[in-house]
This record gives C-alpha cells, sequence and structure tokens, in this order.
C-alpha cells in the first residue's frame, strides 16, 4: 500500500511537468517563431520477484515474472521543430525562413544565440535589430537615404537611395543549422544557444543545400495549434486526477488495516 502512496506521487509529479508545459505552448501561441514542447515519460525501476522463464517445476518455467514498479518520471521536454505557418505583414524589415536555419543573433555578453523571430527593424544608425535591440549578425546596416530595402531568398540584401535607381548591395544574411536542434538551450526572448547536444552551428547562405530560403515581408508564427494542447490539457488534468484517486484509495487502505482489531 505504501508502494501505491508513492508511485501514484510520480504521477502527480509527472503530470504536473506536463501541463506546465502544455501550458507554456498556449501561452507561447502568438509568439514568432515558437516551436511547441512536448513531455516524454518513462517508467521507473523495477523490483524483480520473480525472473521471468524462472523455473516452478521440472521442466515448467514461469511465463512472466513478478516486477513491481516504482512509478514515472519526466525525461526530457522535446521541441517540435516543424515549420509554423506565415503571416504577411508587408513590412521589408520582416523576414521568415522558409524551411531549416536560425538568424543569428549577437548578444550582450559577445556571443551568438539563434532564432527563428525575424522581426527586426533599423535602430537609430540604421543596423538591423531584433525587438530587444539585439544586432543581427553579420550586421547589416541600412543607409539612412535608402528610399526602399529588398531582401532576396538568398539573403542578399539590396537597396536604392536617391536618384540613383540601381539596386546596390549593402549584405548578406547568413542562417545556421544544427545536427539537432532540440538539444538547444532555450534563453527567452525568442533566443536559444548551442549546447553540446545540438552540436555546433553549421553555417550556410539561405536557400543552399539543406538551409531554407528566406520570405522578406513576412513572419513565422507559433507552431502550436491550440485545439491540440487543450485535448492534452484535458488528458494531462485526468491522469492527475487519476494518480491523486490512487493516494486516496490507499489511504483509505491504511485505515483499514489501521482499525483492524486484534
Amino acid at each position: 500500500m505504501m508502494r501505491a502512496l508513492y508511485i501514484s506521487a510520480t504521477g502527480m509529479q509527472a503530470q504536473d511537468k506536463n501541463i506546465s508545459t502544455i501550458t507554456q505552448n498556449l501561452s507561447n501561441v502568438n509568439t514568432n517563431g515558437y516551436k511547441k514542447r512536448v513531455a516524454n515519460f518513462e517508467d521507473l525501476l523495477y523490483q524483480t520477484l520473480r525472473e521471468p522463464g524462472t523455473e516452478l517445476t521440472d521442466g515448467v518455467s514461469a511465463p512472466t515474472g513478478i516486477q513491481l514498479g516504482n512509478g514515472v518520471r519526466v525525461t526530457g521536454i522535446s521541441k517540435i521543430n516543424t515549420q509554423g505557418g506565415f503571416q504577411i505583414t508587408d513590412n521589408p524589415f520582416d523576414l521568415a525562413i522558409e524551411g531549416e536555419g536560425f538568424f543569428q543573433i549577437q548578444l550582450p555578453n559577445g556571443s551568438i544565440g539563434y532564432t527563428r523571430d525575424g522581426a527586426f527593424r533599423p535602430d537609430a544608425t540604421g543596423q538591423l535589430v531584433n525587438a530587444s535591440g539585439l544586432i543581427l549578425d553579420p550586421p547589416i546596416v541600412v543607409p539612412q537615404d535608402a528610399e526602399s530595402v529588398t531582401v532576396g531568398t538568398n539573403g542578399v540584401v539590396s537597396v536604392i537611395q536617391g536618384d540613383n535607381q540601381t539596386a546596390v548591395q549593402i549584405g548578406q544574411i547568413q542562417t545556421v543549422r544544427f545536427i539537432n536542434p532540440g538539444g538547444m538551450k532555450n534563453q527567452g526572448r525568442n533566443i536559444a544557444t548551442e549546447t553540446i547536444a545540438s552540436g555546433a552551428p553549421l553555417q550556410g547562405t539561405p536557400g543552399q543545400g539543406e538551409f531554407g530560403t528566406i520570405a522578406q515581408g513576412s513572419l513565422e508564427t507559433s507552431n502550436v495549434t491550440v485545439v491540440d494542447e487543450m485535448v492534452n490539457l484535458i488528458t494531462a488534468q485526468r491522469a492527475y486526477e487519476s494518480n491523486s484517486k490512487g493516494i486516496q484509495t490507499a489511504d483509505s487502505m491504511l485505515q483499514t488495516a489501521n482499525g483492524l482489531k486484534r
């Protein structure tokens, strides 16, 4: 009976993490470039009271063993890196990646962060920065007298200045990809960084090889589907309730045992 108490407790703890993951997805349904998360579970170690195939009598073996489990735990929270939808903004500085790849962002500590959020704007000096004021890497500086800005699918940035109607190239956007993007570490503000699990970033030109192309005037939306998350939330809630019932049942059995008269 005590085992049932602990098993149900692990179930409640695991579902609490699961519900937190689901609500994180729902809260970011409108976040540019957000990728949904999924909690992964595994059963805990077993106490083996009898090995499967144990010989019971001469020539007769047990078809099954006796193994008592000890509950469940969350082993990881996976990121689902499927393509999100596209929101057309017609803003020349809004960029979306169609396919694999991340934009590179210069972080305050001098390192590089990676994001799928392509909502960039020129700052006071003309450098393209994200919503937090962090600079796009490699830097792109838009001239003050630029009348129009064009970003090609290959990341080439061109402008038309003043009376000169010939487009002039001012920079090249480079994107990176990872062997295991799910292993990147989330830093908040739509930025992730590399880890040993993600592998080193592979830099390339948009549209070449496995690298996705750039879509100007668009933003990639979250890949969270509200209906799916609501169904997952209901399922997780019911699982949490079921585990709480297990604790109540085990407690009732203990109460009955303690009430036995000798």
